[in-house]
């Protein structure tokens, strides 16, 4: 099993930043991908950005140029830093971790955290 932990939501003012962080603990043994999704009332959760372990990131399109996503492999946690946030970014964001299990991958996600961008 594999255990995720997120911090660093809150409450920001359009044009502001926020940095995001998931900590992964437990039976780690090959990570494929860690990222965040993100879901806001009435919709789909969506995919915010995702870094794949040995490979590039990938990021929506509604926030490339305005967010970062980097990774500490030695601590198993990636960070999302958030620029020049929108009204639009308001929702919870979840960390995902894909891992190589046994024959298969198994998928991971946190408890989620708030993120409000709001004047």
């Amino acid at each position: 099993q594999v255990q995720l932990v997120e911090s660093g939501g809150g409450l920001v003012q359009p044009g502001g930043s926020l940095r995001l962080s998931c900590a992964a603990s437990g039976s780690i043994i090959n990570i494929y991908t860690m990222g965040w999704y993100r879901q806001a009332p009435g919709k789909q959760r969506e995919l915010v950005a995702q870094i794949i372990f040995g490979g590039n990131a990938n990021y929506a399109d509604s926030v490339k140029g305005r967010f970062t996503i980097s990774r500490d492999n030695a601590k198993n946690t990636v960070y999302l830093q958030m620029n020049s946030l929108k009204p639009e970014d308001t929702a919870v964001y979840y960390c995902n971790l894909v891992h190589v299990g046994p024959g298969r991958l198994e998928t991971y996600w946190g408890q989620g955290t708030q993120v409000t961008v709001s004047s």
